[in-house]
């Protein structure tokens, strides 16, 4: 790959943080020790104060928040089904069914307006997906879960950063699941963490954490539930205390970017432009939806031959093979399938420049104005 390839996500890791990783990395202490209680607390600190934990994943993040909602087998649990295939896997793995409902053809996220009819007695949960960093509305979120006494958990993997009603996401609502996984918009290179109510659902999101393991006075153990593997290291964590402390800065360029796209993507083109949401969107990803006459590899294929990287975030999580075999079906959610089958996002990083975005937009019309 050629020195000039735009790839569509790239993370900036400054000098003083790899400089922090060398001195963690000459401690001794790499695994799960003060750079993760230190992460943990600026995090708490970013998010008003409520205790949060530290994850190896957010995948793990979102399984130990459904333990501490108690959704088991026989359950149902209400998600979007344009997504990182995660998000379902994580309801499945837990015993319950996701129930899929569509999406705004405008903010790309769960409807509010559907979720409603898709309630069941065994609906014990909503799981909303803030695509590329947009939130779902959640106030009428909120609401509907206030009133049939649902807990929430937000798969905010995407939206750090990002905000509602002059709040930060994490800074309310219920259990919030965050990921830091290298093409987010802070990186620990793998990794997520979990935001929580109180110091007792801390407690137990530790002990799902690490194995159900609580330790003695005495020196000993003792396990009190079946616990998984899901600590952060040390490594990783100061590698995340070194990227939250540019987050605002990321946050700002990322918009200054996007807002550059706005100005130079070629609207004729027949592509639908994301929603133009510069109130609550970190914007983690640019994306747009081809014309349905484009065939998405062909372009994907134009332009890593121009230099240029193109990523698909996502097909329908309901058109997967293995959710075909649990029975779902193509024509169920149509906004969710045409979104899925034509998005495509486009290069967004911090150190792009806007003659990179440029360059982008005039590769892109190049190739769609191609008969």
């Amino acid at each position: 790959m050629s020195q000039d390839f735009l790839p569509f996500t790239r993370p900036s890791i400054d000098e003083q943080t790899i400089g922090a990783v060398g001195e963690v990395l000459r401690s001794g202490w790499i695994t799960s020790g003060p750079q993760v209680r230190e992460f943990e607390a600026q995090l708490s600190a970013y998010c008003g104060g409520r205790p949060v934990r530290a994850m190896s994943s957010a995948t793990g993040a979102m399984e130990i928040g459904l333990a501490l909602a108690d959704v088991g087998p026989g359950d149902e649990v209400i998600t979007s089904p344009l997504s990182w295939v995660a998000t379902a896997n994580v309801i499945v793995r837990a015993g319950a069914r996701p129930v899929f409902v569509d999406v705004d053809p405008l903010t790309r996220n769960m409807d509010p307006a559907l979720i409603e009819g898709a309630l069941s007695p065994r609906t014990r949960m909503l799981l909303p997906v803030d695509l590329a960093g947009l939130p779902v509305d959640r106030d009428r979120l909120y609401a509907i879960a206030r009133e049939h006494n649902l807990r929430v958990l937000e798969d905010a993997a995407q939206s750090i950063g990002s905000s509602w009603g002059g709040q930060r996401i994490g800074a309310t609502g219920d259990l919030i699941s965050i990921s830091f996984h290298a093409n987010k918009n802070i990186t620990t290179g793998e990794g997520g963490c979990l935001v929580l109510n109180d110091a007792e659902e801390a407690k137990r999101c530790e002990l799902w954490r690490l194995q159900g393991v609580e330790r003695l006075a005495d020196g000993g153990l003792d396990a009190t539930l079946a616990g998984g593997k899901h600590n952060l290291t040390d490594i990783a964590a100061c590698i995340g205390v070194g990227q939250l402390r540019r987050l605002e800065e990321f946050t700002l360029r990322r918009r200054a970017l996007v807002r550059r796209y706005f100005e130079r993507f070629d609207r004729s083109l027949g592509c639908q432009l994301p929603l133009e949401d510069f109130e609550h969107s970190n914007w983690h990803m640019f994306q747009i939806v081809l014309p349905a006459h484009i065939e998405r590899a062909d372009f994907i294929r134009a332009m890593h031959a121009a230099g240029i990287g193109v990523g698909v975030h996502y097909p329908a999580i309901h058109l997967l093979s293995f959710y075909r075999g649990m029975g779902f079906r193509p024509g169920e959610f149509p906004h969710a399938e045409r979104i899925g089958r034509g998005i495509a996002t486009l290069p967004l990083f911090p150190a792009m420049t806007e003659r990179d975005v440029d360059r982008v937009c005039a590769q892109s019309a190049r190739i769609l104005q191609q008969p």
